[in-house]
């Protein structure tokens, strides 16, 4: 028997071993599903070579792949399986290989990238742009078919190994091949060491009380201590711009309304308790408002001025709804819609979710469709439930004995220099400025990360504590972060509260370097999460920290990466956009949000009014980015070491010494004349 395996030019070496072409195209055609395969050696920027299969058929590239890797060893499984309509053929009839596409040049073969969303995924996404070289990776990446193979793959799960002190197979990385399925097994194996695993979240009946998430159990007893403060309101204001169909809009909302029970709740008091209750059916009026009187020239800032009385207009979370929506008409074509709901029933990650299918629901209602929105299998409630049931007893002592011994001996205060003091009263006024970070001090950034095995958010807490080290000259840093706290696939497309605040503490004494203090941040996030789900309410309630109604316990600074799905910005027919509009309060002393952009890192850096002065955080803003600049540039230097103030600053400084110095002697000359002379004249007679 003779087979025919291929040309002999058709024999490639990768990574050190010698692979037919012909024999992977055999193994592809022997599909049921495939009319036709061929696979090349594809060389990416760097030289590097792998195989990439092409084939026509119906067969698609998952069930493609598992085929192969059942009958080939890994090394000749292709990184990547592309589906062709037809093959370019050359002149005489047969397949064209030159004129195969690469990759990156196959329409849908790139897919929008979808960012890290939880704190394991970002620590992967890190590790995998370390070992593939490469940036923009979407946690729904393949790895295999974003250049990956088994020796890369091996060097993936030692880092998993290290970082996260678990074992893990290289088999792993195989059989979850991409950041989200891979980042969701190793949360559920450290919580089997932990004995930290949640139950399923499963529907409960709705003709008994429903309890309030821990999370909303906060805000509530806020809101009893100060009823219908609108500090905890969310606001949202989108400029749409074209032909809008304000009924479609409203039918969507209502939509939204109907699919999540969280946007029909209120709350009220039973046998001395809070408790969710659930409207039956809850219909949310689009309010339009015609700004059409208004000069053309100042509708804008109209726009906005109702955009801050609407964000700023209480709710009353007895009788709701806890949700509205107002449309400004601007023009025939040009509109402003904002929405408001309160924190109570929602988040930053909801108002994605929210975003998302108000476009997908909008869009099917113009075209005259149905809703295209799969329901719900359980609701906020049924979470809240099984939060409760869960989060006590052992699983509830063993996670808050971490923070009793992680959060023990921090000061209550961090002394940032003030520019007016603490007042007895706090009105929570606020401000916020801009924050950015040029691309190139960005890639620079996430390098120095790659190193030490940091995500950019680690690097970025990194520099802001070196930061507040230097302006409070504390050695014991606590900050703030927001952790999504989605932690199971249920609660990845429901609108809820889940959002908790986690006390990122670090240790900065003994002058380290940049690239010593990033470690410890690092690891300290690390063991932070594996601890996340304590409210932060119960840690508060557990430490009881020294309380002052001057500031917040614990926590007074908040550095947080703005990581959650963006929302797709488009409507049918619509271009929208975002309706800037000013910050005027502020729950913490300061609040620096940041998030990537693909041309720079942007951030807002909110303040409270009461504490700081404009000047002054716009100096602080400065300084940031000047030490991370410096970080960058010499990551071995001590903190004390890291430039911090420009050099205009230095000379300012500089000149302001000389001047008191100056201003000292004429005192000094003033008030003792005599001493001056006869120190001028023991100084003669000692250099005679």
């Amino acid at each position: 028997n003779v087979e025919f395996l291929g040309r002999v030019d058709d024999q490639v070496k990768i990574r050190g071993f010698r692979i037919e072409l012909g024999e992977i195209e055999s193994v592809l055609l022997r599909h049921d599903g495939v009319k036709q395969a061929a696979v090349l050696a594809v060389a990416n920027e760097r030289g590097e070579k792998s195989l990439v299969a092409y084939v026509v058929g119906a067969a698609g590239s998952d069930e493609l792949r598992s085929y192969v890797r059942g009958q080939l060893p890994d090394y000749m499984v292709p990184s990547a399986i592309l589906q062709m309509p037809k093959f370019p053929l050359n002149a005489n009839g047969k397949i064209d290989r030159q004129a195969l596409p690469r990759p990156e040049d196959v329409k849908g073969a790139q897919k929008e990238p979808v960012a890290p969303r939880t704190p394991s995924e970002e620590v992967i996404a890190a590790m995998w742009a370390e070992v593939l070289k490469r940036d923009g990776i979407g946690v729904e990446d393949n790895f295999f078919e974003i250049g990956g193979h088994s020796l890369l793959a091996t060097q993936i799960a030692s880092r998993l190994r290290e970082h996260f002190h678990i074992p893990v197979a290289v088999r792993t990385v195989f059989e979850a091949p991409t950041i989200s399925e891979l980042a969701k097994r190793l949360d559920s194996a450290r919580r089997e060491e932990q004995g930290l695993v949640p139950p399923p979240i499963t529907p409960v009946p709705r003709d008994k009380a429903l309890p309030l998430s821990f999370a909303q159990e906060r805000l509530w007893v806020l809101d009893q201590m100060e009823p219908n403060n609108p500090l905890y309101n969310i606001p949202r204001a989108l400029r749409l711009k074209g032909p809008l169909q304000a009924t479609s809009l409203e039918k969507a909302l209502n939509e939204i309304v109907r699919r999540h029970e969280s946007q029909r709740t209120t709350f009220a008091v039973q046998d001395g308790h809070p408790v969710q209750v659930i409207a039956a059916s809850s219909t949310i009026p689009l309010v339009v408002q015609d700004l059409a009187a208004v000069p053309e020239p100042e509708r804008d800032d109209h726009a906005r001025r109702i955009a801050i009385e609407e964000a700023m207009r209480p709710f009353d979370l007895t009788t709701g709804p806890l949700v509205r929506a107002r449309l400004l008409l601007l023009s025939s074509e040009d509109h402003v819609l904002l929405l408001t709901m309160h924190h109570i029933i929602s988040d930053a990650w909801s108002a994605g979710i929210f975003l998302q299918e108000m476009g997908a629901l909008y869009e099917a209602f113009c075209a005259g469709s149905p809703s295209p929105l799969p329901e719900l299998a359980v609701q906020y409630a049924d979470y809240a439930v099984q939060e409760r049931e869960w989060l006590q007893g052992e699983v509830l002592d063993k996670q808050l004995a971490f923070w009793r011994e992680w959060l023990k001996g921090v000061p209550p205060v961090l002394d940032l220099p003030l520019d007016r003091p603490r007042p007895e009263t706090r009105t929570f006024q606020g401000a916020c400025e801009m924050l950015r970070v040029s691309l190139e001090d960005l890639r620079a950034l996430k390098e120095l990360g790659r190193q030490v095995g940091a995500t950019l958010f680690m690097t970025l807490m990194a520099g802001f504590q070196a930061l507040l080290y230097r302006y409070s000259g504390q050695e014991q840093i606590v900050v703030g972060t927001d952790l999504a706290n989605r932690t199971m696939p249920e609660t990845e497309r429901m609108i809820g509260f889940f959002i908790n605040l986690m006390a990122v503490r670090n240790d900065l004494s003994g002058n380290p370097t940049f690239r010593e203090l990033l470690g410890r941040v690092r690891e300290g996030l690390l063991e932070s999460y594996a601890h996340q789900e304590v409210p932060f309410p119960k840690i508060v309630q557990e430490i009881q920290p020294e309380r002052s109604a001057t500031h917040n316990p614990i926590v007074q600074v908040l550095f947080v990466m703005q990581n959650i799905p963006r929302a797709k910005r488009e409507l049918a027919g619509l271009q929208v956009e975002a309706f800037e509009v000013p910050v005027t309060t502020s729950k913490f002393d300061m609040a620096v949000f940041v998030a990537e952009r693909p041309d720079e890192l942007m951030g807002y850096w909110v303040y409270s009014t009461e504490l700081f002065d404009q000047s002054t955080i716009q100096r602080m803003v400065r300084h940031f980015g000047n030490l991370l600049q410096s970080a960058v540039s010499q990551p071995d230097a001590r903190l004390s070491a890291l430039a911090m103030l420009s050099p205009e600053e230095i000379e300012q400084q500089e000149a302001e010494k000389k001047q008191r110095k100056q201003s000292q002697f004429k005192k000094l000359k003033t008030a003792a004349p005599e001493a001056i002379g006869l120190s001028g004249g023991n100084e003669g007679k000692s250099s005679s």
